[in-house]
């Protein structure tokens, strides 16, 4: 009974070693993915303007906040970046200036429009990376 337990406690802890193993391979494949999409999309004209645009709109956040608001340049940052697309993460920072507020709602409403841009490039990007995949599995 004691060499039964054993064994299928055994089974168990490799059975989750394995599926470890799986979703950290399939992570990995997607990473991959994702980085030869952002590859060939700095490629597109459309995208690099926008990734400037981001970049600089990302800038200029943080040195609003940490000139307007006195914020660590790190919080400006963190504040700047976090906020690029609305998740929902409470960063405990909050303007609370006027200007800070009028600032951070047009802040806003530009970066989502600026994402939602660099997203679609992205997901073009990926869409025509797998589609070549899948023609090259199919010439095999």
């Amino acid at each position: 009974m004691r060499s039964e337990v054993v064994i299928i406690s055994v089974r168990c802890e490799i059975s989750r070693n394995a599926r470890k193993e799986t979703i950290m391979i399939s992570f990995i494949l997607t990473a991959k993915r994702l980085l030869d999409a952002l590859w060939k999309s700095f490629k597109n004209p459309v995208f690099q303007s926008l990734f400037v645009t981001l970049v600089l709109i990302v800038l200029s956040g943080t040195l609003f906040y940490s000139k307007v608001e006195g914020w660590a340049m790190i919080d400006a940052i963190y504040f700047a970046v976090v906020s690029l697309i609305p998740t929902g993460v409470e960063t405990g920072l909050r303007p609370v200036t006027e200007l800070g507020k009028i600032f951070t709602m047009m802040y806003l409403i530009v970066r989502v429009g600026i994402m939602i841009g660099l997203i679609g490039v992205i997901a073009k990007a990926v869409i025509r990376f797998e589609a070549k995949e899948k023609i090259g599995r199919g010439n095999r």
